[in-house]
């Protein structure tokens, strides 16, 4: 069940969910709107111009109050807000459609998993033919809850948590842990 304002409310209120820093105007009818943090990270080049998926990536990550996303440009951010999701709650990320409608593509690989604790790193790709400028503090998203029908049995606590900033993939740690 996807969670209504008031459902969102509540749960602030008692502190079951987290959401820092959080204005109430972010607070939709069914989702909370997620701002841009100031992190943005880019994956490096290899010298062979291929990403094997069985390697680490090297990312250079900067700091900055904002960034041109060039025509075709995928980049890394993070979310401004930090999240903390109780163990029966899950929740997606959804672009915003005037945003959207702009040619900025938003998502984060998948589900936030309940019990995850951090910023959420969004995927941005440009598929404008136009440069497109991304400002922190800018609305760019949403995110929108549902209601587990139980706690999760293993709420999250992977690679991820707790993350701060734009993170980048750690696909070769779960190589490791397949070894």
């Amino acid at each position: 069940m996807i969670l209504s304002d008031r459902t969102i409310r509540q749960l602030l209120r008692q502190k079951t969910l987290g959401i820092q820093p959080l204005d109430d105007g972010q607070i939709q009818p069914a989702s909370v709107d997620i701002r841009l943090g100031d992190t943005y990270s880019i994956a490096e080049e290899t010298s062979a111009g291929i990403v094997y998926l069985d390697s680490e990536v090297r990312y250079r990550t900067i700091r900055a109050q904002s960034y041109l996303l060039l025509p075709g440009q995928f980049v890394l951010a993070t979310t401004m807000e930090y999240f903390r999701l109780p163990n029966d709650l899950t929740a997606f990320v959804e672009g915003r459609s005037s945003i959207g409608r702009l040619g900025l593509f938003i998502q984060n690989a998948g589900w936030v998993d309940p019990g995850f604790e951090g910023e959420i790193t969004l995927e941005l790709y440009n598929a404008s033919r136009s440069a497109i400028e991304l400002r922190a503090g800018r609305r760019v998203g949403q995110l929108v809850f549902a209601r587990m029908d139980a706690p999760a049995q293993n709420p999250y606590r992977g690679k991820y948590q707790g993350q701060r900033g734009a993170t980048g993939s750690r696909i070769a740690q779960d190589l490791e842990l397949q070894k």
